[in-house]
């Protein structure tokens, strides 16, 4: 009994979120949901303070978030406006006029001891031309525009696939206020005008509204965006760039009319010095450039934008400012930082929802009482450095893996420096097909090989054992291939799935 008394003597009584947004709103739904009332939960934002509200594409661990906090999939889908994602296309990476698609899920149905991709390598030795992504269900689903979630069986093909969503931020945002303020986060409007630091040792005390209101807590969670008012601001954590290695500094954005169709995918199209987004939901299509300054000018990089629209301009090009990295201490004495105050990484594989997410995970899996375990503080910076840092070089990736030299920002990205870690990777699947994705990394094996195929790397031969087994693959390849297509032709349009499921009816 003395002892469950001193542990909840400890406990954290008051926890202060600073901002609001996708982040700040996932942080409070996530800690009301996990405390269930044993502590005080506050979100101080102000309205006069816009977020970014580009997150709009998500990857598929999302769906683990949305369902550990019981929130029913079509009813978000529909309160957001939003659309299924089974990955993403990119158009002009490599070349232009190439294209390839990075899918969600397996590519393909193992058949043998010998992994499916080196079976298609040694077809494609032969002169079979098939890209990967022919044998990724994901893929033919996405060029048909077809949807339907997948099945448990796990000898049909269609339990192969992933899927993630498109989605208004902001409305998402709105979503988990109403999820959270339900579950009795107190919500504070205002601006902050003071940040009190304890004297002893440096720690968050309280923050001061601007209007006077004192806002104290143990711990702070750092929502505040670009600006990082607390874990930069007031803690001083620093920042390490890596915009030597991502050189796009700047981005525009703005929504389009929706089309006709709704792709059940993202597309990320290369431009002359940076590339282009489309997300398309049920109501608008979000799109966006992003670009380095150094290579092309803000207004020129806005036009470019607004000539590639597939649809009627909604409002005015937005322009965002960012330097790719990370803070080099994410939890800092009582603050953690979440989202852009923990770093940039841009949204070429749309992973910053997915960065705070897994923050969230590790915080409550690391979560602290009042004596702040610096150990806890230290295995969160370690494990979320290098959740970073893979990202970081999975993104590199599409900008070093290149063939085009036509203008200034790729002929520097093809012959830069690039990490020994992602070095290493490449010349693993350059010298024979292999992929060597740590258990731990967020994108896996199939990731890797649907980026590193899809850009162009060629392996300079593939396993000997696809031989020295005498499997005779192509018959096996073409079925696969064949039920794929017959498996997607009985699927509804992404559409008609959408209005019979989760149509957002305003």
């Amino acid at each position: 009994m003395a002892e469950t008394d001193a542990a909840a003597a400890r406990a954290l009584h008051g926890i202060v979120i600073l901002g609001g947004g996708t982040a700040g709103w996932m942080a409070a739904a996530a800690l009301a949901h996990a405390l269930r009332g044993g502590g005080t939960v506050t979100l101080v934002e102000s309205d006069e303070i816009g977020t970014v509200g580009v997150g709009e594409a998500t990857i598929p661990p999302i769906k683990l978030f949305n369902r550990s906090l019981g929130i029913d999939e079509h009813d978000f889908l529909k309160a957001t406006g939003g659309s299924y994602k089974l990955g993403i296309e990119f158009v002009d990476w490599t070349h232009p006029g190439q294209r390839y698609f990075h899918p969600f899920g397996q590519i393909g149905i193992e058949f043998d001891a010998v992994p499916l991709h080196q079976y298609w390598l040694r077809e494609r030795a032969r002169g079979d031309g098939t890209p990967i992504q022919d044998y990724a269900m994901a893929w033919v689903m996405a060029q048909a525009g077809r949807f339907e979630r997948p099945l448990a069986d796990r000898q049909r093909v269609q339990s192969t696939f992933d899927y993630a969503y498109h989605f208004d931020a902001t409305r998402y945002a709105q979503y988990l206020r109403r999820y959270a303020e339900a579950r009795g986060v107190r919500r504070v409007e205002g601006r902050i005008g003071e940040v009190e630091l304890r004297g002893e040792d440096g720690f968050i005390a309280a923050l001061r509204i601007q209007d006077g209101a004192r806002i104290e807590g143990e711990l702070f969670i750092d929502c505040s965006g670009f600006r990082a008012l607390l874990i930069e601001g007031a803690l001083h954590a620093g920042y390490e760039s890596w915009q030597h290695w991502l050189p796009c500094d700047r981005a525009v954005a703005i929504g389009c009319a929706a089309g006709a169709e709704i792709p059940p995918y993202t597309r990320a199209t290369a431009r002359g010095a940076g590339w282009q987004w489309r997300i398309p939901l049920q109501h608008r299509t979000g799109n966006g450039h992003v670009y380095c300054s150094g290579f092309i000018g803000d207004d020129e990089a806005a036009a470019i934008l607004l000539a590639n629209l597939e649809g009627e301009p909604l409002g005015e090009p937005r322009l965002l400012r960012f330097v790719a990295g990370r803070r080099r201490l994410f939890w800092h004495r009582n603050c953690v930082a979440l989202g852009l105050a923990a770093g940039f990484m841009e949204p070429l594989e749309s992973t910053s929802i997915h960065l705070v997410q897994t923050a969230l995970m590790r915080l409550l899996a690391l979560f602290p009482d009042r004596d702040f375990d610096p150990l806890a503080a230290r295995e969160f910076n370690r494990l979320t450095a290098l959740e970073y840092e893979r990202i970081r070089d999975f993104l590199i990736l599409h900008y070093h893996a290149i063939e085009r030299e036509d203008t200034p920002l790729w002929r520097h990205t093809r012959s830069m420096p690039i990490p020994e870690t992602l070095a290493y990777k490449i010349e693993q699947f350059r010298a024979g097909g292999r992929l060597v994705a740590e258990p731990l990394e967020l994108f896996q094996n199939s990731n890797w090989l649907a980026v590193l195929a899809g850009q162009g790397i060629a392996p300079r031969r593939y396993d000997l054992l696809a031989d020295l087994r005498g499997v005779d693959a192509a018959p096996y390849l073409a079925e696969l291939r064949t039920a794929m297509v017959q498996a997607t032709a009985a699927m509804p349009t992404h559409r008609q799935y959408l209005q019979r499921n989760c149509w957002d009816a305003a």
